[in-house]
């Protein structure tokens, strides 16, 4: 990958770089959803990571190959059980929680698979997103870019509602980013933040 492209992936994501800030160079990764490669191959760049991404989409597979990743069709709805327990440093879903459908099982087959768990995912508590509701339709943004008509998404949440499943299935956060675009939010993040970014791992 060439440094513009790296760049230009940064910038795109933001959640990149903040996925690549906690995972240390050489580490084992399994990319849930990795669509067409993009995350892992940033981490593959800038940290020398190793590792796979499971997709579910023939035209992102291709696009996978074509990036140079190792990839598994598969779809995350039917688990993980090919891979074996603590077969990975990081198990990761970015931006892709909000698609899930038995997302408390996929999560604990993160912590299962993985020795710590990241995930992605856009705030519904953001500020503009609780405008579009108030005025009587669904938000549509770079973050939600889908209408509710054609929309993958089935189970959007805010982070209070992200960290309270985390309480309530035994999930440890220990580390959170919350962004709107490239900017960093810690004042009231559930409100101005539109992406958040959390690690975690399976509690005491």
């Amino acid at each position: 990958m060439k440094q513009n492209d790296i760049y230009r992936l940064a910038a795109e994501r933001p959640d990149f770089a903040a996925i690549a800030e906690w995972i240390p160079k050489g580490a084992t990764v399994l990319d849930l959803g990795c669509g067409d490669g993009s995350l892992l191959r940033y981490l593959k760049e800038t940290r020398g990571v190793r590792g796979y991404g499971v997709e579910i989409s023939d035209l992102d597979i291709v696009s996978c190959i074509a990036n140079g990743v190792n990839v598994i069709q598969n779809d995350l709805d039917s688990g993980l059980a090919d891979f074996e327990d603590n077969s990975f440093d990081f198990v990761m879903l970015s931006q892709t929680l909000q698609a899930t459908r038995h997302t408390a099982e996929l999560i604990q087959e993160m912590l299962r698979v993985g020795r710590q768990g990241i995930v992605s995912f856009p705030n519904f508590g953001y500020w503009k997103n609780r405008l579009n509701v108030l005025m009587g339709n669904m938000p549509v943004s770079s973050e939600l870019p889908y209408q509710w008509y054609d929309t993958p998404n089935v189970h959007l949440c805010t982070l209070d509602d992200f960290e309270s499943f985390c309480t309530a299935h035994n999930v440890a956060v220990l580390e959170r980013r919350v962004m709107t675009g490239e900017r960093v939010v810690n004042l009231l993040p559930n409100l101005l933040g539109s992406t958040a970014v959390y690690r975690f791992q399976r509690g005491i």
